[in-house]
């Protein structure tokens, strides 16, 4: 299960530094072709979500590895599915039916909230 865990959270803070590097990083008219959704949210949400995703990437790792707040990759599991949640309903409220993405995320936080225990 161990094993289990680092791969499936590895990918995941691979994805969402990557994903919120560019929130934090890039303007509106960069963004609007990979989300399109930014139109429909101030820049300044849109900076938070991407910090938010690099901390929750941070937090996937780095506590468990060091052993210092090894509870932070349970809590930043959590906050990843709730993220996805959320994120499905903003693609779902404007008429954009494809969620496979913000679904196969779900899935995979979800799959790491069990491991994450293990820490505690």
């Amino acid at each position: 299960m161990n094993v289990a865990y680092w791969i499936v959270a590895g990918l995941l803070a691979l994805f969402y530094l990557y994903g919120g590097g560019l929130k934090v990083v890039r303007g509106r008219e960069q963004l609007r072709p990979m989300m399109a959704w930014v139109d429909d949210i101030p820049m300044p949400a849109v900076r938070a979500i991407g910090v938010i995703e690099v901390l929750g990437a941070i937090g996937l790792i780095l506590p468990p590895l060091t052993g210092i707040a090894p509870w932070l990759a349970l809590a930043a599991a959590i906050g990843f599915v709730v993220l996805q949640l959320a994120a499905a309903r903003v693609h779902l409220n404007r008429g954009d039916r494809r969620i496979a993405l913000n679904i196969t995320l779900f899935l995979a936080a979800a799959l790491t909230v069990w491991p994450a225990t293990t820490w505690l």
